[in-house]
């Protein structure tokens, strides 16, 4: 016969579980784009040389991103019954920070709030805290702390956490409140791929941040060697139209390439 290991994968897994088949009815369109982040990487060097505050790219793109959703808030809105749309003031930013929990990666979800009212170095610092921070195994997706009815959400048979999943997004206050309105993960980090992911996600828009490759692109009708971004970027299609959308990554496109905010 042959060897084999058993792990236990920690609690935190089975919600991520219950988001990916939640996620997967939504009506989310895909887009998969090409970003030049030649600029703005050095942008981002020349200001790290002299500030003592860093920052990081991740924390910029999310000040990027949020600022320029706030200009196409619809995007980020939640389906409100039949017919309606709640739009909320504020983007709140959904991430996930790598943990080490008894010698496990384990990923545990933060929320950015106020992302677009908050400058670079703010974000970059919750990052940083966040990945510092110790954290115990029974932290949960539903929220960065739990709470009473959250510590039994584990316990529960999987079409009753479901049923939480889907509760939630029929009550957008509370899921503004528990997962913000935007979504960000970045595996791009961890390795170049040449290549986009395509996450799943229970949020009105989702990033998917990938890896930045060197390729050569055509500038001034001169190819030279440039610094790519791949993203995906999940939308709603239920809160919002195709011209909108392509508005927004337009807009959202140039933002990133001239290096918004830095």
């Amino acid at each position: 016969m042959t060897n084999y290991k058993i792990h236990r994968f920690p609690n935190s897994r089975i919600a991520s579980i219950d988001v990916c088949e939640i996620g997967k009815q939504k009506h989310h369109v895909t887009g998969l784009v090409e970003i030049d982040v030649t600029l703005s990487r050095k942008k981002i060097r020349e200001y790290n040389k002299t500030h003592s505050n860093k920052i990081s790219f991740n924390a910029w793109l999310i000040n990027v991103i949020s600022s320029t959703i706030k200009k196409h808030e619809t995007s980020a809105s939640y389906l409100l019954g039949k017919n309606k749309l709640l739009i909320f003031d504020d983007i709140n930013v959904s991430i996930v920070v790598e943990k080490n929990i008894k010698g496990q990666k384990v990923p545990i979800p933060l929320i950015i709030e106020k992302a677009n009212e908050a400058n670079i170095e703010t974000i970059t610092m919750q990052i940083t805290e966040a990945k510092n921070k110790e954290f115990t195994e029974k932290e949960i997706v539903l929220h960065r702390k739990n709470q009473k009815f959250e510590r039994f959400y584990y316990f529960l048979p999987r079409f009753l956490r479901r049923y939480v999943w889907k509760f939630l997004l029929k009550h957008p206050k509370i899921a503004f409140k528990k997962m913000g309105n935007v979504a960000f993960t970045s595996i791009g980090m961890i390795g170049k791929v040449n290549g986009w992911f395509i996450p799943i996600s229970v949020h009105p828009i989702c990033f998917g941040v990938g890896s930045i490759i060197k390729k050569p692109s055509v500038i001034d009708d001169k190819i030279e060697i440039r610094e790519i971004l791949n993203m995906s970027i999940l939308i709603d299609h239920d809160v919002i139209d195709g011209a909108p959308m392509a508005r927004l990554i337009s807009d959202l496109s140039k933002n990133i390439e001239k290096g918004l905010n830095i």
